[in-house]
């Protein structure tokens, strides 16, 4: 996973609430067992509007959404769309709870803003202008001197600034791991199938 820090970048006005995964990738995308070429078929309903946000805006790191932002089934294409798609962080009232742990597990960062934050940021975004988000200061800032400050959990704040997955989280612990199988086969060999 790749850390992350601070972004700085457009951002997509789209602002609509009550947005399911099965809006955000179709199920008739999800026939591969690849994330490449998801974001082909993310917001594929949508986009097929002329002058739709998702092509007005395309290459935007940045995703503001409304409320509710990623309910219904418990997809993890979900995700993966939207980062194969460039975006990295969506700003939104709100988020369904397994998708936040999807978005979480795959290094995607969810910022939760109050309503009139995400109306000035729309503004701001509709306007062309770039919003910065700064993940070790958990604050949103704009070139007009906006600043709304953000919560994050602790925990899930120092696995995206150290670009730590679940694997990456294990790989950190090598040499305990490797120490407590030593002292394992030593103290209780039955135990570490040593014994004959």
């Amino acid at each position: 996973m790749q850390a992350f820090t601070t972004l700085s970048g457009q951002a997509i006005p789209f602002g609509i609430a009550n947005i399911d995964t099965d809006v955000i990738i179709p199920a008739r995308f999800l026939k591969t067992v690849s994330r490449a070429g998801l974001g082909a078929g993310a917001f594929a309903t949508l986009r097929t509007a002329p002058d739709n946000v998702f092509d007005s805006y395309a290459g935007a790191p940045i995703l503001i959404a409304g409320a509710n932002f990623g309910c219904g089934s418990s997809r993890e294409h979900a995700p993966w769309a939207l980062a194969d798609l460039g975006i990295q962080v969506v700003i939104s009232p709100g988020f369904a709870d397994i998708f936040a742990g999807n978005a979480f597990k795959n290094g995607l960062l969810l910022v939760t803003l109050p309503q009139d934050a995400i109306d000035r940021l729309m503004a701001v975004a509709q306007d062309g202008q770039a919003i910065t988000i700064d993940l070790e200061n958990q604050v949103v800032t704009t070139p007009f001197q906006d600043r709304f400050e953000f919560a994050m959990d602790p925990f899930r704040k120092e696995c995206l600034v150290g670009g730590l997955d679940e694997i990456g989280l294990t790989l950190a612990m090598a040499e305990k791991i490797s120490a407590h199988e030593a002292r394992l086969q030593a103290d209780r060999p039955w135990i570490a199938g040593a014994a004959g």
